[in-house]
């Protein structure tokens, strides 16, 4: 396995028709966004034939992202398309429902923060508190900044007990918001596994969410598109999964692991070492996005 390590997206650019890409750790760090990125994003807009796919793990509808993104610079201009998981968890609860036609709303307890509740009611369904419950949706912590994954230790063991299965509305581990690393709801339904509870992810890296990323650009090859991420977990195994190339961002949460340099020189022995042990194999990896 031989990773390169390019300077610019435009090295590669002409092989590929549709962008798909990450917004943490590659477009911005939750915060600010990154003046390079925005001007990737500009170049690819200038392309004929490129289409840019915005494709997030975050358990919020796209509108709220979409919000969010124009605040800090990312205009709706500079790309085709935003999905969320939490559009896909949204969309797969929901037909669900109309499937089984069942006049009664399922009961949910939800663990999660009160700004997703735009998510929730797109699912359908009823909150009750966990005894009454006939599954967990899980989209964040209820407090992220204050709380670790064991905090959730005797809840979860609740749930347990009851059997009830747990949907995960974000896959993510850990981001990185402004330089500190903040744990994601992929912490949640990695604890409740171990602990012996069953979880179905919807988001990277099932490759479900790439599938709706393609049923919506027929007219473009997978040979013909590449995901771009710093997750290799999520971004670049989902893209493995879904048979598309990806471009690695080294700079995002991986960036301590591959002991890359305040100016962003790589170390190839490092590359190698680190998606080794993911079992990864990106086209190529990037310190940042930048055109």
């Amino acid at each position: 396995m031989n990773i390169p390590i390019l300077k610019n997206l435009s090295e590669v650019a002409d092989d590929y028709d549709l962008f798909i890409i990450d917004l943490w750790g590659v477009l911005h760090n939750g915060i600010i966004a990154y003046p390079d990125a925005i001007e990737c994003l500009n170049h690819l807009r200038k392309r004929k034939n490129s289409q840019v796919i915005l494709l997030s793990n975050a358990a919020r509808l796209s509108p709220s992202i979409a919000a969010h993104l124009a605040k800090i610079g990312i205009e709706e201009y500079m790309y085709d398309k935003l999905l969320t998981s939490g559009d896909v968890t949204a969309n797969i609860m929901s037909s669900r429902a109309r499937e089984q036609n069942n006049p009664i709303e399922p009961r949910y307890f939800h663990i999660g923060p009160e700004r997703a509740q735009p998510t929730l009611n797109a699912c359908g369904g009823q909150e009750v508190a966990l005894k009454d419950a006939e599954l967990i949706i899980c989209t964040g912590f209820f407090q992220e900044e204050a709380e670790q994954v064991e905090d959730y230790t005797g809840l979860l063991k609740s749930a347990l007990a009851l059997n009830l299965p747990m949907i995960c509305a974000n896959p993510d581990m850990i981001i990185n918001r402004g330089g500190r690393i903040i744990p994601c709801p992929g912490t949640i339904a990695a604890l409740y596994e171990k602990l012996g509870g069953t979880v179905e992810r919807f988001g990277k890296p099932d490759p479900a969410i790439y599938n709706c990323v393609f049923a919506q650009h027929t007219q473009i090859s997978r040979s013909r598109s590449v995901m771009i991420g710093d997750s290799l977990s999520t971004d670049i195994r989902g893209a493995r999964q879904a048979g598309i190339d990806s471009i690695w961002i080294g700079g995002g949460i991986h960036a301590k692991d591959l002991m890359m340099k305040p100016d962003g020189q790589l170390e190839p022995d490092k590359v190698q070492e680190v998606a080794k042990h993911a079992g990864e194999s990106p086209r190529a990896i990037m310190p940042k996005l930048n055109w």
